[in-house]
């Protein structure tokens, strides 16, 4: 009795791991992971199958449902996008691809301000939430029940209490330490909250492996803030690991924050299931800064590999220069062929990465590239000013990104990702200015792997293995 019971655990086991693998030939991402799930599936069916049910790479199809939901206002913003259109001669690159994978398009009178640190970060933020007159829309990976969570809760209430709409979303896995009472404070004000713990996405779906990545606020439709910074002491230096925390923000105002409203309003209208564009303000106010810019969000709701079709088009479009700086490295084979290509056409390409880790397995996968990136001539910078966290590229003196997305598979396929993108050759020098004094507290990777500790030579091998969920 009991050996046929155990016969039929195994069968319906074997059984569940050949439907998984035919459903991650049919669905995975990529060839890779379809054939690193499916020889794992069928050799070792009683670890792969608890695993896939929560790793399993698929594409969200309620995601792209609540995208169409929101199309008109896209073409609302299209609608009046010769208006704002940019003057052709202030574009130095092709700038199709870019507006493709957006599924927006570029616009001129727009402002921006880089932020540097979590000090000028925060500040700016907050004093943006405390000049709100109409509603303020929050969403962070992270947000820590710490100093600058509490400061950031204070602002909002106080936002709150004098009549401003507040909307307030953060990521289940992300800010999976936000204790219930955070989130009741919150509640107990007036504030409109999306609670991880009860969104739809990761939690419905057991996909935990998707993360909604993106760190944006938004001010009455005409302030909008994006960059690395989550909200936490850890991001104003005063982590006593990590001390200097290394990160990049940038402040915007013009036409491009209403598409940075857009994309929220599909993240609230996804985890939420509220519909807010009736709610908000659309109606572009031109900066005299008159920059040209684009907010490119993707993620795996979007039908194609939208984020790294981004930085291939951005390496593809680069004759000088491409400077880029990300926590992480662990690119697809599209971005690593693009960047040796780069190099070998004789572009400038340099990628800052920090010298120190925060997690440890994506830290040694990346010096399993680091060979084959430096023979083709790309320069490697690593990071020793404490911890590098911005996610910033400049190409040439076009092009000047900064956001949330980092240089890795999971950003590229597993994580909801926004970028913002300026065509302002001001705003480029201006980046790489920024770039240069980084470099200068860097020193330049010359070593090969055969020459690192035994650990790195040893298990940057073995954590590459894990590189598409990386």
């Amino acid at each position: 009795m009991w050996a046929a019971f155990l016969s039929l655990i195994v069968v319906l086991l074997y059984a569940t791991a050949v439907f998984f693998a035919v459903r991650a030939a049919q669905t995975a991402r990529t060839p890779q992971g379809a054939v690193g799930w499916v020889v794992f599936l069928m050799t070792l069916p009683w670890a792969s199958v608890p695993l896939y049910m929560f790793l399993g790479h698929h594409r969200f199809r309620g995601y792209r449902i609540a995208r169409r939901e929101s199309e008109r206002v896209v073409a609302g913003l299209k609608a009046h996008a010769d208006a704002i259109a940019p003057d052709p001669l202030s574009l130095s690159v092709n700038a199709r691809p870019f507006e493709q994978i957006a599924h927006m398009v570029i616009s001129r009178g727009n402002g921006a301000r880089l932020l540097t640190d979590g000090d000028a970060t925060f500040q700016a933020i907050f004093a943006a939430i405390d000049a709100a007159q109409s509603y303020v829309l929050v969403q962070f990976y992270i947000v820590r029940d710490d100093e600058l969570g509490l400061e950031l809760q204070d602002r909002l209430i106080a936002a709150a209490r004098r009549g401003v709409r507040v909307r307030f979303m953060t990521d289940a896995i992300g800010s999976h330490g936000l204790p219930e009472s955070y989130f009741r404070d919150l509640r107990d004000a007036g504030i409109d909250v999306a609670d991880p713990r009860d969104q739809r996405g990761p939690n419905f779906r057991f996909q935990i492996n998707y993360r909604n990545h993106r760190k944006t606020v938004v001010v009455d439709g005409k302030t909008g803030f994006i960059g690395g910074h989550n909200v936490g002491n850890e991001y104003l230096g005063q982590d006593p690991v990590f001390g200097n925390w290394r990160d990049t923000h940038v402040e915007i105002s013009g036409p491009s924050v209403l598409q940075l409203q857009l994309i929220f309003c599909e993240d609230w209208h996804w985890a939420h299931g509220e519909e807010l564009l009736d709610e908000l303000f659309w109606q572009s106010v031109l900066d005299p800064q008159d920059r040209n810019a684009l907010i490119v969000a993707t993620g795996p709701g979007d039908g194609s590999e939208t984020g790294s079709m981004m930085f291939f088009s951005a390496i593809a479009a680069a004759q000088q220069r491409f400077w880029i700086a990300s926590p992480y490295f662990v690119p697809d084979l599209d971005i690593l062929a693009a960047l040796k290509n780069a190099a070998m056409r004789g572009v400038d390409v340099r990628l800052l990465v920090p010298d120190v880790a925060d997690h440890r397995i994506p830290w040694l996968a990346a010096f399993s590239y680091f060979d084959e990136i430096r023979a083709a001539g790309v320069r490697v910078m690593r990071y020793t000013d404490g911890f590098l966290h911005q996610k910033v590229f400049v190409v040439d003196r076009s092009i000047a990104a900064v956001g949330t997305t980092n240089l890795d598979n999971r950003s590229f396929r597993l994580n909801f990702e926004a970028m913002a993108l300026f065509f302002d050759e001001d705003l480029a020098e201006e980046m790489a200015q920024m770039l240069e004094r980084d470099f200068c507290h860097s020193f330049e990777l010359t070593e090969p792997l055969s020459a690192q500790p035994s650990y790195i030579r040893y298990g940057a091998p073995l954590a590459r293995l894990f590189a598409p969920i990386l």
